[in-house]
């Protein structure tokens, strides 16, 4: 080993420090970051979204129930995430009964997972705002032909309500 060498070990070696982790700082900011996270996950309720739905807007401020989810996009009719039929098939029906989501609705997991009591059965559509009303409104007579009494339709709030003025064609 050269001289030099032999000094700057030395040197490394007198003028290393110790290194110590100070986890006081780092458990100060995650307990603020679960505080935060608390505070503003307290009043939401999630419901499964997809890039093919986009869903109307509302002003309302009443929140959702855990309820059965039914989702319309364009082209499908899904239950609890489950495919169900086709929007092309919904509007090819003669009645207003879709016989493949009122047998997925008769269900014993299902009908378990909502309400036992028939009275009380929810049920939330979650639609596309371009969807056709008379597949809107076929799923909806399916639904209270099973006994859903109560159902609701996925919006996304809106910050303010819309003022009259702000309305197209005022």
């Amino acid at each position: 080993m050269s001289n030099r060498a032999r000094r700057m070990l030395l040197h490394q070696l007198r003028h290393r420090a110790d290194a110590s982790l100070n986890l006081i700082p780092m458990i100060d900011i995650l307990t603020v970051m679960v505080a935060f996270l608390l505070v503003y996950s307290a009043n939401v309720e999630v419901l499964q979204n997809t890039k093919a739905i986009q869903v109307p807007e509302s002003i309302a401020e009443q929140q959702p129930h855990q309820t059965l989810v039914a989702m319309l996009t364009t082209d499908e009719l899904y239950l609890q995430g489950e495919p169900i039929a086709s929007v092309a098939e919904i509007r090819a029906l003669n009645g207003n009964i879709i016989q493949p989501l009122r047998a997925a609705l008769q269900r014993p997991l299902l009908a378990a997972a909502s309400q036992p009591d028939a009275a009380d059965r929810e049920i939330t559509i979650m639609a596309d705002k371009a969807l056709p009303y008379e597949v809107l409104k076929k799923v909806m007579t399916t639904f209270t032909d099973a006994s859903y009494s109560h159902i609701s339709l996925a919006v996304l709030q809106k910050d303010k309500p819309v003022t009259r003025a702000a309305l197209p064609g005022s």
